[in-house]
């Protein structure tokens, strides 16, 4: 199957949990609610045999602009990055 969408996940997955859809969509909100504050708090939420969300903070560096060419400042900044866990990998093998 090609990238699915969110609707698409949620049918499957109240298809394959007889669970209905509704119910499936709130679970799902949820545990996204409850992984951005986690990451936010904590600074990490794992989600056993996919992998886990890590906040990572960037420092200031000196970058170009592609369009002149020019160098410009990038400021620090905190962004979410998602690492893939050893489970997930050893499936696609």
């Amino acid at each position: 199957m090609a990238k699915m969408t969110k609707s698409q996940i949620l049918a499957t997955l109240a298809e394959k949990t007889n669970i209905s859809k509704k119910d499936v969509t709130m679970l799902m909100d949820t545990l996204t609610e409850m992984a951005y504050s986690e990451v936010k708090g904590s600074g990490e939420f794992t989600i056993p045999g996919i992998g886990k969300l890590v906040k990572v903070d960037r420092k200031a560096r000196m970058g170009r602009n592609p369009a002149t060419g020019e160098e410009i400042k990038i400021p620090a900044k905190t962004v979410v990055k998602f690492r893939v866990a050893k489970a997930a990998k050893d499936a696609l093998l």
